[in-house]
């Protein structure tokens, strides 16, 4: 029989909030977690992978654990982007609705701080932010934590370099009696350095859905392709994927804006998200694709952590990732909260090696997936080429009298012999560019 929140020591106000929030099975990091942090005094490490409820896991227990009639800063999250931040905030918000005072605050860089200086000057239970920014608010004195009695290091594998630099200085604000909370997907060598460098001796380490590095609901697969087909080939995967939620990640934000900007000449719904984009601008994309209004995001790494979005049905590594950590969490992307999901990896032949590496060091199994003929890539470009002609505008700046001229030149034609005549020209023109210059219709 599976465990219900309250056999957790979960208390009536958050469970309401669960409820309603159609959250009634605690997943397997959550039933570990929770009751420890509850009953217990200790430092803990949790180890799961992505979508398996860390955020609950942590955030529960410390909606319950702080004391809502004081008004002073008593736990920290420490996040690595201000995504996930974000994300955080919004769920600690829903999951703690109904405990009166509660209050908490999202203090993250990539936004002006003054706002954020007033938002402390109130009463604040938790605050979520980014370690370069909550130490811009240290030194300007804008934020006590003398009576923080919670740390929490959530993906830290993702911010270990920027933990090394400035955890001393925000551990120095910290009273010396404190518990410090790690959550990670991963255990690199350099988490445990920072385990054993910042956590108590007496650390308990719990983990859970560690048997393999994603969740049981991916497909891996993967696709090999000749450079100079790979475009066409990406579009023709996405025209299969009509009306799906995606995310395709790709190593640079140079190749994000290039992809992206390809995407938007071929109709597609998409976005692009990056570091060197405003974080107004990241906002608003994210908020797009959140609410369903745009159906793929094209993103560096940064996006790999921080999207909680139900419905991703699969995602694209256009290029291969740097690192396996960083496999893990784009994969994680897909398939969360028990639903099915494709991780799709595009490769050149001799990236294909790199596979069983992957596998073996990942603890997951790659299938091949069937590459499209060369005649069907072609039949996809020429419904992509009909799709542009359908969504485009019509030029209102163009004479009457020009228009009534090219109607006359086709007015004896029906639709289906119009169409006929298109679609043959796009061919015959098709053939010209090949005959005249080796390039594809799509620029790579």
């Amino acid at each position: 029989m599976s465990k219900q929140f309250s056999s957790l020591g979960i208390s009536a106000p958050i469970l309401k909030a669960l409820g309603e929030l159609n959250i009634v099975e605690p997943t397997e990091i959550q039933q570990k977690t929770i009751p420890l942090l509850l009953a217990e005094t200790q430092d803990v490490v949790g180890l799961a992978k992505t979508g398996t409820g860390k955020t609950a896991a942590f955030g529960l227990p410390l909606l319950q654990l702080v004391d809502a009639e004081s008004p002073a800063v008593q736990a920290v999250i420490l996040v690595p982007t201000r995504e996930l931040g974000q994300q955080i905030f919004r769920n600690l918000e829903d999951f703690g609705k109904h405990i009166p005072n509660i209050s908490i605050a999202s203090v993250c860089g990539g936004i002006p701080i003054k706002p954020q200086i007033e938002r402390l000057t109130q009463p604040t239970q938790i605050v979520v932010a980014t370690p370069g920014r909550l130490i811009d608010l240290i030194q300007r004195k804008a934020i006590d934590l003398k009576q923080t009695s919670y740390l929490v290091l959530d993906e830290a594998d993702e911010m270990v370099s920027i933990l090394k630099e400035s955890l001393d200085e925000i551990v120095a604000e910290l009273p010396k009696k404190h518990r410090t909370l790690l959550f990670s997907a991963t255990l690199p060598g350099t988490i445990k350095q920072l385990i054993q460098n910042y956590l108590n001796k007496n650390v308990v380490q719990v983990s859970a859905n560690m048997e393999t590095a994603g969740n049981q609901g991916i497909d891996h697969e993967y696709i090999v392709v000749d450079p100079i087909e790979k475009l066409d080939v990406l579009m023709h995967f996405l025209n299969s994927k009509e009306g799906e939620r995606g995310i395709i990640f790709c190593k640079t934000k140079a190749a994000v804006n290039k992809l992206a900007k390809n995407l938007a000449i071929n109709r597609f719904s998409s976005g692009a998200l990056h570091g060197s984009l405003s974080q107004g601008i990241r906002d608003r994309i994210m908020e797009q694709f959140r609410e369903g209004h745009i159906n793929i995001l094209v993103a560096t790494d940064l996006a790999a952590r921080g999207i909680d979005v139900k419905e991703i049905s699969y995602v694209v590594n256009y290029h291969l990732p740097d690192t396996y950590e960083n496999y893990v969490h784009r994969s994680g992307r897909t398939a969360r909260a028990g639903a099915k999901g494709l991780s799709l990896t595009v490769l050149q032949e001799e990236e294909v090696v790199e596979i069983p590496e992957f596998e073996a060091e990942l603890g997951i199994k790659f299938t091949k997936f069937q590459k499209p003929s060369a005649l069907s890539l072609e039949e996809n470009n020429m419904l992509l080429w009909a799709k542009q002609i359908f969504k485009t505008k019509p030029n209102h700046e163009i004479s009457s009298d020009l228009k009534t001229k090219v109607k006359t030149v086709f007015h004896h034609l029906t639709k289906d012999e119009l169409i006929e005549k298109l679609m043959a020209s796009y061919v015959l023109q098709n053939k010209v560019e090949v005959t005249e210059k080796p390039v594809k219709k799509f620029k790579k």
